[in-house]
């Protein structure tokens, strides 16, 4: 159960270019954390009341209150500045370096040491999804994005840390609304200090609204029940099959073919994922 809910995260985080493709263009990026954190603090809200049918909110203790902000708003603030400030392939290529420290860091905490059959297996994973999401694209690494490639490894550390610490919070309920709701009202200063005044217009709106309900909110649910119940380097591995997926459902709904070189990258991270699973079983061999 705890990887179909890894899976389910993976789907919505996938979801994302196939359904709104570039309906965020032109949104400012306080804009869009405003809009998307207050629609995942709504629906992630109504969830709670449809399920404890109570009202109250689970409202974390200081530490892991602090661990949200820099998980949750943290991670997706300095995600959208590197979307500005770096070319989107690039800027994509080392913000998904956060599967690989999953897998890293994870595998350290179970083991006491980084066992080097993890840590290969680990670089294999993201070589897989550094082909995906480079198929088709020219790759160059200027001096002039530093400060995008510098926030985009950033995420990495920002989001694996995240990962590998909540769990061992230990909190007895979902702490994501709450989470949600501190990034929302962070945002919506920060909009507000920001002095932007431009109405977004209906689809940059409605994108934004599904990029909170889905791959925030949604995502989050899935996201914290896997990393509580689940082997978190397995559920590692799984996150490097987002690019693919992403890839795969914007071929499925826009009719767009999908290269060679990204069915090979699949491949490779499905061969990682297995030998990650088998030494995992098998600490002997790692």
């Amino acid at each position: 159960m705890p990887y179909i809910y890894a899976m389910g995260a993976v789907l919505c985080w996938a979801s994302l270019p196939a359904a709104i493709g570039s309906g965020l263009t032109g949104l400012s990026v306080p804009a869009l954390m405003a809009v998307s954190f207050t629609s995942a603090a709504i629906f992630l809200y109504a969830r709670d009341i449809l399920a404890t049918r109570s009202f109250r909110i689970f409202v974390p203790k200081i530490l892991p209150s602090l661990l949200g902000v820099w998980g949750i708003f943290l991670y997706h603030f300095l995600y959208y500045k590197t979307m500005d400030l770096a070319p989107m392939a690039e800027g994509t290529i080392l913000a998904t370096t956060w599967s690989f420290w999953i897998v890293v860091f994870s595998s350290v905490i179970t083991f006491k040491r980084l066992r080097p059959a993890i840590f290969i297996t680990a670089c294999i994973g993201l070589l897989g999804a550094g082909m995906v999401i480079a198929s088709g694209k020219s790759i160059s690494f200027s001096s002039g994005h530093m400060v995008g490639y510098g926030f985009a490894l950033l995420c990495g550390l920002i989001w694996s840390s995240f990962s590998v610490t909540l769990p061992l919070m230990k909190l007895d309920k979902d702490p994501m609304t709450a989470y949600t709701i501190y990034a929302a009202v962070i945002s919506l200063c920060i909009f507000l200090m920001s002095g932007d005044t431009t109405l977004p217009g209906r689809t940059a709106l409605l994108s934004a609204v599904y990029l909170g309900c889905v791959p925030l909110g949604l995502s989050f649910f899935f996201w914290n029940r896997a990393l509580n119940t689940g082997n978190v380097t397995i559920i590692g591995y799984l996150t490097y099959l987002t690019p693919p997926l992403a890839v795969l459902m914007v071929s499925l709904i826009h009719g767009e073919q999908v290269s060679a070189q990204v069915l090979s990258g699949m491949g490779v991270i499905i061969g990682a994922a297995l030998l990650g699973k088998f030494f995992l079983k098998d600490p002997a061999n790692a």
